[in-house]
């Protein structure tokens, strides 16, 4: 009995060693999780069940990060990182190399034009410092307002030195912005959102941030997992040639990889 036993144990042995490792990532739904749903498959063939935590907002994903309810997320630039870490007395990090670049948009449902917004128009815009700095840089760009130092990405409507055109801007969580699309003149989207309400960003937007920018999405955890090698796998997959076509074929410029 004793010798049968021995044998029924060590049977099991194989079977625990092939078990998958699971690995959580929370990701906003387009085009993060999207992206994670297509290397899920890849990381399979490697031992890691890859669960994707989808959220909808910017504050969420970072504390399931930190609260070690998630190993990773997959939604934010480092500007809006530096930003929360500060705010929060975290220490989240973002690890190299950055994934790919969501140009911020003006979109409008009123106006066809750019130069055909009127004085006193009402623009709504990301109430997060990182991108709310961000929107008013594009519209300093554009030569809608003038800002005191359009260098600085923590930019805020009191840095506004000139408004010709009166407008009137309403701050706002950024998944709620392609909802103000038909009570605004213009609102400032990032294109994740815009993707997620149906927008294309080359094709619908009045004016879209250029390829230069700064604002490059990745992948963000706990300084103790940055030599994690299910974290390491998740890299190796997501830079692959294979998600550098999945993005261009996808997304059509929209979104662009910048590994």
């Amino acid at each position: 009995m004793r010798k049968l036993a021995l044998v029924s144990a060590l049977s099991l042995i194989p079977f625990f060693g092939l078990a998958a490792e699971k690995l959580t990532v929370a990701a906003t739904p387009v085009p993060h999780a999207e992206i994670l749903e297509q290397i899920a498959p890849k990381l399979a063939e490697k031992d890691i069940d890859l669960n994707i935590v989808v959220v909808t907002d910017y504050v969420l994903p970072n504390m399931m990060v930190d609260e070690k309810e998630a190993d990773a997320n997959f939604f934010q630039h480092t500007p809006y990182l530096d930003e929360f870490n500060k705010n929060h007395n975290i220490n989240l990090v973002a690890l190299t190399p950055s994934i790919h670049i969501e140009p911020i948009a003006g979109y409008s449902q009123k106006i066809q034009n750019i130069s055909d917004l009127p004085d006193g128009a009402k623009v709504s815009i990301p109430n997060d410092p990182s991108n709310g700095g961000r929107a008013l840089i594009l519209l300093h760009n554009e030569g809608l307002i003038k800002l005191k130092d359009p260098s600085n990405i923590l930019s805020t409507t009191f840095d506004i030195v000139e408004n010709p055109h009166k407008l009137e801007f309403v701050e706002l969580e950024a998944p709620m912005l392609a909802r103000t699309l038909d009570e605004v003149e213009l609102a400032l989207i990032n294109t994740n959102f815009a993707l997620d309400a149906g927008l294309n960003p080359t094709k619908d937007s009045l004016f879209i941030e250029g390829a230069q920018s700064p604002y490059t999405n990745i992948i963000v955890v706990r300084p103790e997992n940055e030599n994690d090698p299910r974290i390491k796998a998740l890299m190796e997959v997501i830079t692959s040639d294979d998600v550098r076509q999945f993005i261009e074929t996808k997304y059509e410029g929209s979104i662009v990889p910048v590994f």
